[in-house]
Formats: structure tokens, C-alpha cells, sequence
């Protein structure tokens, strides 16, 4: 017999790193760990939708293969890294077996034939899917909603959503649902939702996670917007997760071999980080930018440099991004959704509304969007040889309620999309970029710190975020009841 699960503490909440260690160490039980996750799933789904499907037969004959493995392995054999442990997928990446649907029904029927690379890289390290998660459709909205399978709920709040795109997989980690596991981010889908939630959550650089599987495929002028990317309750789960899906895969155009490392950070003295609290075109609520303070703070009393910085151009590539996601976006969508306006969802009408707003995005526009990108990028690039990563803002306000799209802060009125610039502009420059939380709103809501680094640093980005998570806290159990 394998121990009880009371050596790890409560299964639900105990973190990803905790529960591999303990199924590995026997003091629990993989069948044990999938049935609590499925009581919780079971429990507390109805309130949050934050599923798109389930997989609870199977896990736990896996659970038991698994837990088999365990004792009957011979002296010193290993085992994975996530050995029997449970966690979910967004349901835009290709499980097999799975739906991949993406929140529409113009996909409704599609079942994945093979694992995405990063899905097989889990399997192999011993992870036990569990799930799906609930997406926007098309993963074209920050509010978690559609005709499939309807609304997802913020944990915390069911009145709030838990952001987009990967809404249904950070209210399932906030909840205790998963264990951990991997979102996308185009616009901020992973960024947004971790900060929404109270979770942490990693947009790396295009190409250091294979995007193979993914829907929409990132190729083309989306390849170096839309990644994939792990989600936890804690930033060592993110790490880990990140380490195993990480590695080049010909299918991602992106893919370079960027080995592995580990941020030491003895010599915080010679360490410099920049803080921006708030772009003066996208205000941030007062407790936003304390956040971005106190973060700074934080890295300045462990001996890291730290010093305000207000980079150039921001607005342009704001708007060199919504070429790109949205008005170019909106094009290569066109052939699937044009002709079925009666099975899209308000939220991709209301996409569409907002591109149709604009004039048509012509090939020359385009062409000098990809050129500006590559100078801007540069340019900031050049900049940030002056410092190892930045904090900023995840986004101008915590969760908001479902169907608002308009808040007034500091006496500016501020829209549904610029309010999520602090996450934009790092798709279209191509920095991986962290969310840990770090403090509250007056309502009680998560507020998140966003750590941005330089391309292929994710290491150092995730070391960042490690210090600013011991001094902050990190996770907390949202007020969810049941």
C-alpha cells in the first residue's frame, strides 16, 4: 500500500512539485490523487464551466498503471517527473482522443488523431490528463464564453470571468481541479488569466515550447504572436512543467535548440531590473501599480538594482500587434466563419465587430507591419541590454464582471483591448513574459505582476518571478465554496 495522502497534505492544493515528489517517494497514492481531483472536478464544475471535456475513466485506469509502476518498480528504477500526476490542457491543443473543438461550432466533431508534441513530452514525464478546458471561440476574447459549452466563472467571483483565452484552464488550477497545466497566448491568453485568477502563469519565447497541434496554427505572420505555455499554482510548477515541454519540434517554425538552464542569482548587486507602473495612455487602477511597486520592492531587498523605465513606442506597437491578431487575424479566419453567422458566438461576432470597425488590412499595410516589428523589436532589444527583465502591469484592472468592457479610471475611460496592452506588446516583441500574483483589490480580487525578459531567457524571467512570489506569498485559495 502506498501512504496516505495526509503526508502531502490536501491533494487539491498541494503543489504540482509536492504531489510528483510524494507519488514518487510513495507517500501518495496516483489513484488516490486522480479521485480527488475528480471529486473536486465533480464539485465545484457546475459553479466554474471551466471544462470542455472530461476524461475520468481513463485517468484512472491510467491512475493505476501508474501507482502499479510505482510498486512494483526495481531498486533505483526512475520514474517520470510528473509520475501519476493530474492536470488539464486548453482544448485548442491536440490531445488524442480529445475534442479540439475551440469553443466552436464549426469545429464541433473534431477529435484529435495524435498528442501535440508538448502533450506527448507530458505523457512521457508520467502526467495523467484529466481533462479539457474551456475556451472562448476561436480563443478570440478575454471573457471565457461560447456555444459549446458556455461560460466559465472566475473562482473567486462567478459573477467575473477568469479571463481568455485560457480562461477554463486557470479557473480549473485557482479551484484545485488540475494539479497544473498548459495554456496559449497570442494577446495575453495565458498572461490575462493567471493574473484573473490569482495563478502564475508562462508565455515563453516563440519557438522555446513547440506550438505543433495548436489551433489556430501559429505559422506565418501569427508565428512569433501565439505560444504555448505551462500554467500553476506556484512558480517551481511552472518551472518544471516548463522544462519538460520545452524543446524544438520541426513543426514550429519558431523552434530553435535552446538548452536549459538555471538562474543562480547570487550576484543580485550586479543585477538590474526596470519597473514600469503605468503606461500614461493605459491607466492601471491605484492597486495595479502598488502591485508593480511593491513587486520592485520585493527584488530591491533581496539586492537587485531596480529603476523606473517608460519604453518608446508602445502605442505603435500596440497597433502593429492588432494588425497582426486582430485585422490580419480576422483574414485567415474569414474562409471558415463567413457564411455561418447563425453558429458563431457573441464574443467572435463581437471580435469581428471590432475589425470590421477598421479599414481592410491590404497587403502593403501588412508587409510594413512585419518590417516595422523587426525594427521596433530591435530597438527595444537594444534597450534591455541595460537590464535583465521588466515588471509591468498585467493588465489595467483585476477580473472583471462578465460583459463589461468599458471602466473609467483616474477619470479616463479606458476600452476592453487597450486595457490589456501590458500583455500585447510582448507578443508582438517576442519577450517570454511571467505572472505571479502579488496583492489584492478592494473587492478581493487577485492582482498579478507581469515579468518580462529577453528572448530565450525564460530561466531567469522564472528566478525573477521566484523572488517576488517568496516575498509576496504567492497562490492563495480563492473564496470558491463547496
Amino acid at each position: 500500500m502506498l501512504g496516505s495522502g495526509a503526508d502531502v497534505g490536501n491533494p487539491i492544493y498541494t503543489p504540482l512539485v509536492r504531489l510528483a515528489r510524494g507519488v514518487r517517494r510513495k507517500r501518495i497514492s496516483p489513484v488516490e490523487l486522480v479521485d480527488a481531483h475528480i471529486a473536486r472536478i465533480e464539485a465545484v464544475n457546475p459553479q466554474l464551466n471551466a471544462f470542455a471535456h472530461f476524461n475520468f475513466d481513463t485517468a484512472r485506469k491510467q491512475a493505476k498503471a501508474a501507482e502499479q509502476a510505482i510498486c512494483s518498480r526495481s531498486q533505483g528504477k526512475a520514474v517520470g517527473p510528473l509520475h501519476g500526476v493530474p492536470i488539464t490542457v486548453k482544448s485548442s491543443i491536440d490531445v488524442a482522443g480529445f475534442p479540439c473543438e475551440c469553443g466552436s461550432r464549426l469545429r464541433r466533431g473534431y477529435i484529435a488523431q495524435q498528442d501535440a508534441p508538448l502533450v506527448a513530452r507530458l505523457r512521457a514525464a508520467g502526467a495523467i490528463i484529466i481533462g479539457s478546458t474551456n475556451v472562448p471561440e476561436f480563443l478570440m476574447a478575454y471573457e471565457t464564453d461560447n456555444l459549446l459549452c458556455g461560460r466559465a466563472n472566475n473562482p473567486w467571483d462567478l459573477t467575473r470571468t477568469p479571463g481568455g483565452s485560457s480562461g477554463g484552464e486557470a479557473a480549473a488550477i485557482a479551484s484545485g481541479c488540475s494539479a497544473g497545466g498548459v495554456g496559449s497566448d497570442g494577446g495575453g491568453s495565458i498572461r490575462v488569466p493567471a493574473h484573473f485568477s490569482g495563478i502564475c502563469g508562462l508565455k515563453p519565447t516563440p519557438g522555446r515550447i513547440p506550438a505543433t497541434g495548436h489551433f489556430p496554427v501559429s505559422a506565418g505572420p501569427f508565428a512569433t504572436l501565439g505560444v504555448v505555455g505551462p500554467m500553476a499554482r506556484s512558480i517551481q510548477d511552472v518551472q518544471l512543467l516548463f522544462e519538460i515541454m520545452a524543446g524544438p519540434d520541426s513543426g514550429d517554425p519558431c523552434a530553435a535548440p535552446a538548452p536549459l538552464r538555471r538562474w543562480k542569482g547570487q550576484d543580485h548587486s550586479a543585477f538590474r531590473v526596470a519597473y514600469l507602473e503605468e503606461d500614461e495612455a493605459t491607466p492601471v487602477t491605484s492597486e495595479t501599480a502598488a502591485a508593480v511597486r511593491q513587486a520592485a520592492e520585493a527584488l530591491h531587498q533581496c539586492g537587485v538594482q531596480v529603476e523606473a523605465w517608460l519604453p518608446d513606442n508602445l502605442q505603435r506597437v500596440w497597433q502593429l500587434w492588432w494588425n497582426l491578431f486582430g485585422r490580419a487575424g480576422q483574414m485567415a479566419f474569414s474562409p471558415i466563419v463567413d457564411g455561418h453567422d447563425a453558429d458563431i458566438s457573441p464574443l467572435f461576432r463581437e471580435f469581428r465587430g471590432f475589425v470590421a470597425a477598421e479599414p481592410r488590412l491590404e497587403v502593403e499595410e501588412l508587409l510594413n507591419t512585419l518590417l516595422e516589428r523587426d525594427a521596433l523589436r530591435a530597438k527595444f532589444l537594444r534597450a534591455m541590454e541595460n537590464f535583465g527583465a521588466v515588471l509591468c502591469p498585467v493588465c489595467s484592472v483585476p477580473a472583471f464582471k462578465h460583459g463589461e468592457r468599458r471602466w473609467v479610471i483616474e477619470g479616463h475611460e479606458l476600452g476592453y483591448l487597450k486595457a490589456m496592452s501590458y500583455c500585447q506588446w510582448f507578443n508582438l516583441l517576442g519577450n517570454p513574459a511571467a505572472v505571479v500574483p502579488v496583492s489584492r483589490s478592494p473587492e478581493g480580487l487577485p492582482i498579478g505582476v507581469q515579468i518580462v525578459g529577453r528572448p530565450w531567457e525564460e530561466e531567469l524571467v522564472l528566478g525573477i518571478a521566484l523572488k517576488i512570489e517568496e516575498a509576496s506569498g504567492g497562490f492563495r485559495c480563492p473564496r470558491l465554496s463547496a
